[in-house]
Formats: structure tokens, C-alpha cells, sequence
């Protein structure tokens, strides 16, 4: 989501609400003060004058009157800065040791009474009263920080802080702020969309935020974390350039936080050296089992015959179905036959295997009555839950047979309970973006055994209990390491896959984020899509959406559907009786083209494995902005309605009602479209079709994009290079559920003799498919005047 669609700090107002504005701030400001004398007495410190400096490893210390301020830049190309003395470890954000300094990095000191750390891939510049700057190697400003601001009780406790940002007039701000409310398991999540500003621990939830941000201008990019995990809030506003000889305006951030730590990283360069790098400090994304990458099923099913009706549905109509997720009555039961295990009351659905003989099923745990459970029969083909107590949901199963059962933790950092059974081959669906009793819930077959997360949750960064509002902010993520680290030790050779509900700083070192409470209607469509980039350009490469939202229209249904084919993970339905509608139940119509989709979906099925594999491999996001490759092209940095999938696609959904044409703007090269073969030649914008039965996806000229082929074997889809050039592409053969790192097979493509070949390092096992070779010696369609 990019800052033109965050709440702005500043709003600038005529004379007609002059007055009426003017009321508000002092309003405003009064509630500041009465908010602010709850705390107590408070004195208010900043840095002061420098007053010294001690070079270290990879940086040093830079010491002011009130405070010091510690520097380091990694070997990675990472730089750390923090005050007060702060160090980088503990932190959520890192999944290990701190990583090693830059010992060609030194601290050095500059002429005008400042000092600055000189590295390969930027310049950390320290003012004399305490501005730090980030500039590239050539001098240009990416980031200026002022300084900071404390406001400590005079009677003693902790410090709160705010910390102010200016970014150039042209920078644009990517992030994962979500459409529907700030989220209550967030440190610092910026404000959503007319929203006001975003708070953490407020109690709200659907929305994913986590204090990080993409920042992309003519002078580069960069990617900065605040590692805090307190609650907090982040302002931003966008800059702007003066027309003629006026005077620019910068972008700035304003970041608030109630205590803990300032400290903070950055990343920079290219977006793709960028998120290389995140990936190298937070961790490498995990790689899902090649099942979650189809398409699957959501609903707050009345009873195990109605998810058997579902199940069977998508097969009767000819729909592929990966997994069905369970929610509501039928995760918990029907009433059938009787038993008990361990003085807990189950309740045997006869037959329940039945239900999802040929689907995986994730059973997703919310804030339930207590009593009762559900288990399957023999087989142990359906995962199982005992819910405690409402807002105090745990998961439990059996795997067959008569294992032990028992209970799961209930909330972040609470263990009410002895354990539970764990599925490590499937989905753990965590949690539903509350802090306070958070869901969890299972997936899949394996023989039942205990499973003890809660000290897992409650343990801190540093190994201490994790208590606290410090801690509020990143309950999703402990949530999801407790499972994940539980399910590895107790199924080592499968790897497991967490779908959290929301997102914070190294979420993606455990599977990806499936955001709660989507915003309805259109306006929740266009969120989707904004969610999966900023997710993505954020380090969170695996972003969901439940298609449809609530009380979707056919039409809107069938756009969502046709946008979530193309994303990493797709499920259709979703939590509440309104949402679990399948494509079926709106008619033919809408079925078929839901089909077509689908179908489409499962084409790209290996083209969507081997964009998992380079996630893991180079940090990359399968989503990405088309100014992926052209940062510097502000014409591409202000489209938000289409993405990249990977290299190869563009895919420009209708986010619109009524529409069957759109306008797309394409970067540089040629681009066939998928559908007609039509060419089109960029940098450029052209008017193209949109039927109701399909969106519009161009493939760059020379990509060779593995899919499936009629037979269901792998085959490489090859796009005809424009004559004098050459393609590429990639395939990444499916690991499997083990702990294989993905390969890679690279190949290009390029016309020998009037004919396109494909080259390899090796021979080329695969079969090849040329299209477009009639339409590349044609004349390319020329960019046309489209409209908005």
C-alpha cells in the first residue's frame, strides 16, 4: 500500500475551515494533555550537543550530553542505529545472532563538528546535535532523521519517544498497513486509509501493520525498520515538488512509541537488493508445501454433512480443491457416538474422513463455547480441536487410533493447558489479529502426540517471558515460531507452514499472512491487492485473501476470483455464514467463469512453485510492483491497480464495477497478451480487454514460464523474444514436503535460424511450447491514448 494511501499528519485547510479546524487541534491537543497526565510529571530530553565519539567494529559511538547513539553496518550491507545505548539483540526481528559488522566500515569524523560511517552501498552522516542522515555513495539524501525526543516520569519508569523522518519530495511510501483498522497486534502500524492514526493494542483487528517501510525516490530505495515491539503509532505524509520555481516539500514520518528501545535498520538499493538483504537480516522466507499453493476453501460449516457437501461440490463441478478450512460447528462436532479421553468430553463424527478424503482440512479454532470436540474416525484424515472457554480457543486432535489428546496453549503468553497432537505436514492457521486469546488451529493426518507450545510463546527474544505490552505487538509471530519450532521437533523431516493473521518484522521464516476482517464491497478488493504488495515489498512474501468479502455481488465475486488466481495463496469463502458462499451458489454464469480462473490457476501451478523457491532463494516476492526493475520511472511508481507475478506476468485485475476495458501501463519491452497475442511495445499505457470472463494478463517478450501441461507433466511456456534479443526464465521442481532447499534450472531463449530455442545448462529435459513466434515479426501494436 503506497502513502497515498495512508492517513496524512498534516492537513492543509482554506479560510472557509479556518475556525472550525482550529477547534479540532485544540481539542485535540486538550485530550493530548489530559492522556499525557495520566503518566504523571514527565521531563522531556533530547541528545543535546556531541561531545565525543568511540570508533568500533563495523561503526562505533557517537556520544551527545543527554545520550549516545550507537552505529553499525553489517556485512551484509545493513546498517543499525539505536540511542540510549540500545543494542540490536534481543529483538523478534532477527532470527539468531547479530549479525557481523563491516570491519571496512570505520567511524570517522567530518568537518563540520559530525562524524559518518562510510560503507560500499551508503553513507550514515551524524550531525553535531544529533541528525542522522542515509545518503547514497554519490551524496543524495534517501533518509533524514531528526532528533529524538524522550518524555521520562520524574518519579522514574519507562520512557516514551517520538522519532521524526524526512524523505525526498518525489519518495513514495510502501508499506503493509491494512484497509480496515489498525491492528491490535502491532507495534507501530501506519494509519489505514481515512482511518485517523494507527494505534497499537487498541484492541481492533483484521488489519496487517508492522513497523516497517519501503521507501522508493529518484535518489534510490530503501527499507527501514523501527524494532520495537511496543505499541505505538506511525504518521506519514508524502511529499511534493513546487511547480516552476516554487520550493519542494519533503515526505515526512512521525513515529510514537509508549516505551522500549529506538533503534532501527535499514536496507538499501535496488528493491530487489533490498529485499535480498531483509532477507539475509530477518530471515529466509519458508517455502509452502506445493499443495497450499492451490486453491482453497473457507466456511463456518453448520456440520461435518455440510463440509462433506462442500468437498464433494468442487469436484461435481469440475473445481480443483487443495484444502477446506474449518470453522464453527463442524470443527467442533456432531453429535454422533460418544467417548472420552482424559476426562474431556469428545464427540465422534461418524464417517467425518469421508468428508475430506481427497481435500486437506485446517481446522481454524476462534473464541468458541466451551465443550465438546471433534476427531475423525480410523483414518485420522481431519485435524481436531477442543475449544476452552470464549476468547480462550486451543487445538487438539487425533490422528487414529487412541493417542493421547489433550489441550494447547490459549493466548500469547498464557499455558492453560498440558498440549496437543500436531499435523507438522499442514497448514497451522494461527490466530485471527487479537492480542488477547489467540486462535489457533491444525491441519492434517499423523499420529497424535503432545504438543507443548506454551512456554514457546510466552519465552521473549532474549529468553525472557515475553510478558508486557512490549510483547503485545508481535503475538502473531510468537504464536506462529511456537508452532512452527513444535511441529519441526515432533515431525523433523516435514516441514510445517503457518498462516498467521497478522504480520510483524520476520513472520515470513514461518509461512505467510492471511489478514481478518477485509473490507467489503469493491473498496475490499482494491485492499486486497494493496495488502499483497505491501506485504511483499515488507518481506512478507505468501499474502492471502478470502475472495469476495463479505455479501459479495456475483460480479465482484468473479473479479476477486479472478485476482486471487494469481496471488500466492487463494481461498474461496471465508469466517461467517455470508462468506462461505461456493462459486456454485451464484449461478452458472458465475461458475464458469470462476472455472476459467481456476483452471488458469492450475496451468501456473509450477510457475507459482518455482516463485516460492526463488522467495527463499533471494528474498523476492512472487507480488511485485511494476516498477520492480525501474524504480527511478515515476510514471510506474504511481500504478496501484496491477502487479508483477514474478518477472514473466503482468497482471492488471478489474477493481472496478461495469468494466470491460481497462488501462494498463506497461514497462519497458515487449508484451504479447496472453489471450489475443496482441503485442504491445513499452514504456507506454494501452487500452486493453476485459471480458467478464477473464482479466488481462500480458507475458514479457522471452520469458520461459514453467506451467502444466494437458497431460499434467511440467512443460516451459516460452514467449517469443523481440528479434535481436534474448529471454529468460526459471523452474524450480517441486521439493516436496521435506527440507530440501529449492534448485534452480535457469534458462534462455533467443531466435537461431528463424526458430526461438530454449538453452539450459544442461540439455533441456522439459517439453517446450512457443508462442507468440507469428505476432514477434508482426508490427506491435501502438500505445494508445487511454484513459484514467
Amino acid at each position: 500500500m503506497d502513502g497515498r494511501d495512508l492517513v496524512r499528519s498534516v492537513m492543509w485547510v482554506g479560510p472557509v475551515r479556518g475556525a472550525r479546524s482550529m477547534g479540532a487541534a485544540w481539542r485535540s491537543r486538550r485530550a493530548d494533555a489530559r492522556a499525557s497526565a495520566a503518566r504523571g510529571a514527565e521531563r522531556a530530553r533530547v541528545p543535546g550537543a556531541v561531545v565525543g565519539a568511540e570508533p568500533g567494529p563495523g561503526g562505533g559511538v557517537v556520544r551527545f550530553a543527554r545520550s549516545d547513539l550507537r552505529i553499525r553496518v553489517t556485512a551484509g550491507g545493513a546498517v543499525f542505529w539505536a540511542w540510549d545505548g540500545a543494542e540490536a539483540l534481543p529483538s523478534y526481528a532477527l532470527p539468531g545472532a547479530e549479525p557481523e559488522p563491516d570491519a571496512r566500515a570505520r567511524l570517522e569524523p567530518r568537518p563540520d563538528g559530525g562524524w559518518q560511517v562510510v560503507s560500499e552501498r551508503l553513507t550514515l552522516a551524524v550531525s553535531r546535535d544529533g541528525w542522522v542522515e542515509l545518503r547514497t555513495p554519490g551524496g543524495r539524501m534517501l533518509r533524514r532523521e531528526a532528533p529524538p525526543r524522550w518524555w521520562e516520569p520524574v518519579g522514574g519508569g519507562r520512557a516514551r519517544w517520538v522519532q521524526r523522518s524526512e524523505v525526498p519530495a518525489d519518495a513514495r511510501f510502501f508499506g503493509p498497513a491494512g484497509p480496515a483498522g489498525p491492528a491490535s497486534a502491532s507495534a507501530v502500524p501506519p494509519a489505514p486509509r481515512g482511518g485517523g492514526v494507527g494505534r497499537g493494542g487498541d484492541g481492533a483487528s483484521g488489519a496487517v501493520a508492522m513497523p516497517v517501510q519501503m521507501v522508493v525516490a529518484d535518489a534510490g530505495t530503501h527499507l527501514v525498520l523501527h524494532d520495537t515491539a511496543w505499541p505505538g503509532r506511525v504518521m506519514v505524509r508524502e511529499g511534493e515538488e513546487g511547480a516552476g520555481s516554487g520550493q519542494d516539500r519533503r515526505g515526512t514520518c512521525e513515529v510514537r512509541v509508549d516505551g522500549g528501545p529506538l533503534r532501527c535498520w535499514a536496507v538499501t538499493g535496488t528493491p530487489a537488493r533490498v529485499l535480498r538483504g531483509w532477507a539475509a537480516l530477518t530471515g529466509a522466507p519458508a517455502v509452502p508445501p506445493s499443495w497450499a499453493l492451490g486453491p482453497q476453501h473457507a466456511g463456518e460449516f453448520g456440520s461435518v454433512q455440510e463440509v462433506r457437501r462442500i468437498v464433494a461440490g468442487f469436484r461435481e463441478h469440475g473445481l480443483e480443491l487443495s484444502a477446506v478450512h474449518v470453522a464453527g460447528r463442524a470443527a467442533h462436532g456432531v453429535p454422533d457416538t460418544e467417548s472420552r479421553a482424559g476426562g474431556t468430553r469428545w464427540v465422534r463424527a461418524a464417517g467425518a474422513e469421508d468428508a475430506v478424503a481427497s481435500a486437506r482440512t485446517v481446522c481454524s479454532a476462534g473464541a468458541v463455547e466451551s465443550g465438546g470436540a471433534f476427531e475423525a474416525d480410523g483414518g485420522g484424515a481431519v485435524a481436531a480441536w477442543v475449544p476452552g472457554r470464549a476468547g480462550a480457543a486451543g487445538v487438539a486432535g487425533h490422528g487414529g487410533g487412541d493417542g493421547p489428546v489433550g489441550r494447547a496453549p490459549t493466548g500469547p503468553g498464557e499455558g492453560r493447558g498440558a498440549g496437543a497432537p500436531a499435523w507438522a505436514a499442514g497448514v497451522w492457521h494461527v490466530g485471527g489479529g487479537r492480542v488477547s486469546g489467540a486462535p489457533a488451529g491444525a491441519d492434517r493426518t499423523g499420529p497424535a502426540r503432545a504438543v507443548r507450545v506454551g512456554a514457546a510463546v510466552r519465552r521473549g527474544p532474549g529468553g525472557g517471558d515475553g510478558a508486557g505490552p512490549e510483547a503485545e505487538g508481535v503475538a502473531e509471530l510468537r504464536w506462529a515460531r511456537a508452532w512452527f519450532d513444535e511441529a519441526r521437533r515432533l515431525r523433523p523431516a516435514d516441514r510445517p507452514f503457518v498462516l498467521a493473521g497478522s504480520a510483524w518484522a520476520g513472520s515470513q521464516r514461518y509461512g505467510g499472512c492471511w489478514p481478518a476482517g477485509e473490507t467489503a464491497g469493491w473498496e475490499g478488493l482494491r485492499a486486497s491487492l494493496a495488502s499483497a504488495l505491501g506485504l511483499g515489498l515488507c518481506g512478507v512474501p505468501y499474502p492471502g485473501t478470502d475472495v469476495g468479502g463479505p455479501g459479495a455481488t456475483p460480479e465482484l465475486y468473479v473479479r476477486w476470483h479472478q485476482l486471487a488466481s494469481y496471488l500466492p495463496l487463494s481461498r474461496t469463502g471465508g469466517a461467517g455464514a455470508a462468506r462461505r458462499r461456493a462459486p456454485w451458489e451464484f449461478g452458472p454464469e458465475v461458475l464458469d467463469r470462476v472455472r476459467a480462473s481456476a483452471l488458469e490457476r492450475e496451468r501456473l501451478h509450477p510457475y507459482l512453485v518455482t516463485l516460492a523457491g526463488l522467495a527463499r532463494l533471494t528474498g523476492a516476492p512472487p507480488v511485485r510492483p511494476v516498477w520492480w526493475d525501474a524504480a527511478g520511472d515515476r510514471a510506474l511508481r504511481a500504478v496501484g491497480d496491477a502487479f508483477l507475478l514474478g518477472d514473466a506476468l503482468l497482471v492488471a485485475p478489474v477493481l472496478g464495477p461495469g468494466v470491460d476495458r481497462r488501462a494498463v501501463r506497461l514497462p519497458r519491452g515487449r508484451w504479447y497478451d496472453t489471450a489475443t497475442g496482441t503485442v504491445y511495445e513499452g514504456p507506454g499505457r494501452v487500452l486493453v480487454d476485459a471480458p467478464a470472463d477473464r482479466i488481462p494478463v500480458p507475458a514479457r517478450d522471452g520469458a520461459v514460464i514453467p506451467v502444466r501441461g494437458e497431460g499434467g507433466g511440467t512443460e516451459l511456456e516460452v514467449w517469443a523474444p523481440a528479434p535481436g534479443r534474448r529471454g529468460a526464465g526459471a523452474l524450480v521442481p517441486d521439493p516436496g514436503d521435506g527440507w530440501d532447499e529449492p534448485r534452480v534450472e535457469r534458462y534462455t531463449s533467443r531466435w537461431v535460424d528463424g526458430r526461438v530455442t530454449v538453452e539450459g545448462a544442461g540439455p533441456v529435459r522439459w517439453p517446450v511450447r512457443v508462442r507468440g513466434a507469428a505476432e514477434s515479426g508482426a508490427r506491435p501494436a501502438a500505445p494508445g491514448a487511454a484513459g484514467p
